[in-house]
């Protein structure tokens, strides 16, 4: 961590003949707005027609090689801070079904379009042992990649863990991802689960996210501070101490209530 991102190229597929130009206008002002925002510079990119709309970045940064945070540190008795609630994958859906509204929509776009610059700062002026941000393989299968890179086992306490609002309400009228299941299937053999049976926030730890948050582990003293500084800022989503690192077990992941 503290790093700097440089230089960016944007990275466009775009159904020109199904859809109108100016959404893509609307695409690429987003894009440089985040740009701007993590003090890159937008320096081209690459565009092709296709069915099925895609943007992305290509970004070019630079790190002190002694300042890299890998995802493979963590040790018995760090805390694990989760820097953005879960759940942006079945709301989405949700939103695709016609069943979401504007709300919804407003809230998962303030929470995927919320950089991660505040929380990596705060990490890069703390310390700490590992990191990692929650992305398609959902929180558990990013657990899982940090505990057998580590090789530690983690306990996480599913009442800690924020999620974004009336995400279970989905989950509970069955909305739920198909990338999540696929999670589920892929990773579940890793886990001790001692939630109630049919608990629905199993399901949000699997769902796969967009733009999700950071997973940082770190002393409770480092986190504590890390904590402090993301408190003083302007961040404005909820971070949460949701588990801890244990020594190593058979399983890799635990799931308390």
């Amino acid at each position: 961590m503290g790093g700097k991102p440089l230089l960016a190229m944007n990275i466009v597929a775009f159904p020109i003949k199904t859809m109108d130009k100016s959404i893509l206008r609307e695409i690429l002002a987003g894009g440089i707005s985040k740009i701007e925002e993590a003090g890159a510079l937008l320096v081209g990119g690459h565009s092709v027609e296709d069915k099925e709309l895609k943007y992305g970045l290509s970004v070019t940064g630079t790190v002190h090689p002694q300042r890299v945070m890998l995802n493979s540190g963590a040790r018995p008795g760090d805390m694990l801070l989760l820097s953005k609630p879960l759940g942006s994958g079945i709301i989405s859906t949700a939103i695709k079904g016609g069943l979401a509204g504007t709300r919804e929509e407003k809230m998962i776009t303030s929470c995927m379009t919320t950089l991660n610059r505040i929380s990596g700062e705060a990490l890069a002026a703390v310390g700490g042992h590992g990191c990692t941000d929650i992305t398609g393989f959902g929180l558990i299968g990013h657990l899982y990649e940090m505990a057998s890179a580590s090789r530690v086992s983690i306990k996480i306490s599913a009442a800690d863990v924020p999620l974004l609002d009336g995400v279970l309400d989905f989950a509970a009228m069955g909305i739920i991802p198909e990338g999540a299941h696929n999670n589920r299937k892929f990773y579940q053999k890793q886990v001790a689960n001692h939630l109630a049976e049919n608990d629905l926030r199993e399901m949000t730890f699997y769902d796969p996210q967009t733009s999700g948050g950071l997973l940082i582990a770190a002393s409770p003293e480092q986190i504590k501070s890390i904590i402090k500084l993301i408190n003083s800022s302007a961040y404005s989503l909820p971070c949460a101490i949701i588990g801890e690192v244990i020594e190593r077990q058979e399983e890799l992941i635990f799931l308390e209530p």
